[in-house]
């Protein structure tokens, strides 16, 4: 478990091990990480259906040596026919969780996909698109196995999800939630991909493929249409970025949270804790997490209407005052309000430098849980976090974008070495990402180890609802007794528990070594050659 995966050439990380083959099999044919990891994108959205879609949406931070690292933000705002109006009109106070009325943002994945291959273009990719599809077509064809976390995840949230539109004729067996190790076929979808492979990936947006995708939209109910689709574009926007005293962190502008993820980790910087896993360690990250989601909970929303700007959050003064703050042996008072969502991330490296860390989503598991009807699309939920008042900071508008905890993280070292890492998981993800980075870089664990390590979480994930601080019930009995003695409001949860997410990193060494790991609560890992 605890042996970290090493390359000489290339690697990938993923949540599970087809989309892991998908990307290392473009980089064996001779396929950038770019394009390795369109290719993995492309598989996991069919073998992991509960956490990801191509009805969702992702972001994308790239290094590539000798550039400005380069992000992509592929999120979709809410259509123009999603307003408060309209919500009210029906009988809603508040925006549903599940079913059609909660699909109500463009699907940005794909966009996101396009754009990346302009740029696998620009550094010399030249892999045809069939290729990168056809693991997932494939998979989607022929079958994939149910993991584990699907068949639970379905047996879970089958209350809320048995009756959405094409939900049950997908994912469940005669009515009932599929066995871990069902085969489960979507050729719609398959087909789909078939389309995109062979007519490029716009015509999701704009052409045939498109009107079937906005008929089958109108036809489930949902508040997105033809015009919405049509006027989409991915962007290559700004990363923000940090100065750390081990080198710089990039992490991705608003609408996400990555904001959060870049000042927990310079407010933790500031407080020169000495020893890992100790109680300076953890208590020191649990109250940077909390200045930091003061920040962001008061602050991020569409940049478009955003009052402040994010960078001068990571000011010096700023972060030094945030961590002065800190009580060094009394934990802050908590919770504040928390955020659900179910995530992938996934990394590559290839033998030219080029290192990718991107995330995919569908917000909740299994999104809205609407299934296309003619194309096979599960659609994301994503704007369901919308409020309907339109005083709030995340007002529903057409569209507007919504918040978005999804931050896909990138370091470039003072020692020469690069970090491509990341978490699924809600409020997890920049707790889970502070956890690796301190752990592997600020005290030198293992790679692999700063994975499996037990980790804590601040407030909720996963649909759960208690803002607790949980910690794993590998850790020692007397840190937890320290902490409770500070004022956390601990609770103890099972060891490798999903609540604390799926988790990955690549490092390239400057040795040029690649250092790969996965996490084992995972139905993946690290793979390279």
């Amino acid at each position: 478990m605890l042996n970290t995966t090493m390359a000489t050439r290339a690697m990938v990380v993923a949540p599970h091990h087809l989309a892991g083959e998908a990307g290392l099999s473009v980089l064996r044919a001779g396929g950038n990480a770019i394009e390795a990891m369109v290719a993995a994108a492309a598989a996991i959205a069919v073998v992991y259906p509960h956490m990801n879609a191509i009805g969702g949406d992702g972001f994308w931070l790239i290094h590539v040596p000798g550039r400005d690292p380069v992000a992509i933000r592929a999120c979709g705002g809410a259509g123009a026919s999603a307003t408060a109006a309209a919500y009210r009109g029906a009988g809603h106070d508040t925006i549903p969780a599940r079913g059609p009325l909660a699909a109500n943002t463009v699907a940005g994945t794909i966009g996101g996909w396009a754009e990346a291959m302009v740029l696998a273009r620009e550094i010399g990719g030249a892999m045809p698109l069939e290729r990168l599809l056809e693991e997932a077509i494939h998979h989607g064809e022929a079958g994939v196995a149910v993991s584990a976390s699907q068949a639970q995840l379905t047996k879970d949230k089958l209350g809320e999800l048995a009756d959405v539109p094409g939900f049950a004729d997908t994912f469940l067996l005669d009515g009932a939630p599929p066995p871990q190790g069902h085969v489960l076929k979507q050729p719609r979808l398959a087909a789909t991909l078939r389309d995109l492979a062979a007519n490029g990936l716009d015509g999701f947006y704009r052409g045939p493929l498109a009107r079937r995708i906005a008929a089958d939209l109108a036809r489930a109910g949902a508040l997105i249409d033809g015009r919405d689709l049509e006027t989409y574009r991915a962007q290559r926007v700004q990363p923000l970025s940090v100065r750390l005293s081990s080198g710089t962190v990039f992490n991705h502008p608003p609408p996400t949270q990555g904001l959060a993820s870049l000042m927990i980790l310079a407010i933790f910087d500031r407080l020169g804790v000495e020893r890992g896993e100790s109680f300076d360690h953890v208590h020191g990250l649990v109250e940077a997490t909390k200045q930091a989601f003061l920040v962001r909970d008061r602050a991020i929303c569409d940049p478009a209407v955003m009052d402040a700007d994010p960078a001068g959050f990571l000011d010096t003064a700023f972060l030094d005052a945030a961590a002065a703050r800190i009580e060094r042996k009394r934990a802050l008072a908590w919770p504040r309000p928390a955020r659900a969502g179910d995530t992938v991330w996934m990394g590559a490296a290839d033998a030219n430098g080029c290192a990718v860390s991107f995330i995919q989503s569908i917000y909740w598991e299994f999104g809205s849980g609407v299934v296309l009807e003619d194309t096979g699309i599960l659609w994301q939920n994503r704007g369901s976090g919308f409020s309907l008042d339109p005083a709030a900071r995340n007002a529903l508008a057409p569209g507007r974008l919504p918040f978005h905890t999804l931050n896909p993280a990138l370091a470039r070292l003072g020692d020469g070495r690069v970090m491509v890492y990341g978490a699924m998981g809600g409020d997890g993800q920049p707790q889970t990402q502070a956890q690796i980075f301190s752990r592997h870089v600020a005290f030198g664990q293992g790679l692999q180890h700063a994975l499996s390590a037990p980790r804590w979480l601040l407030g909720r994930t996963w649909g759960d609802q208690s803002t607790t601080l949980k910690l794993e019930s590998r850790f020692d009995k007397d840190l937890l007794d320290q902490l409770a003695a500070a004022g956390h409001n601990v609770e103890v949860i099972a060891a490798f528990d999903d609540l604390v997410g799926h988790a990955g990193a690549i490092v390239r060494q400057t040795n040029r070594l690649l250092a790969g790991a996965g996490d084992p609560r995972s139905d993946g890992g690290a793979r390279g050659f």
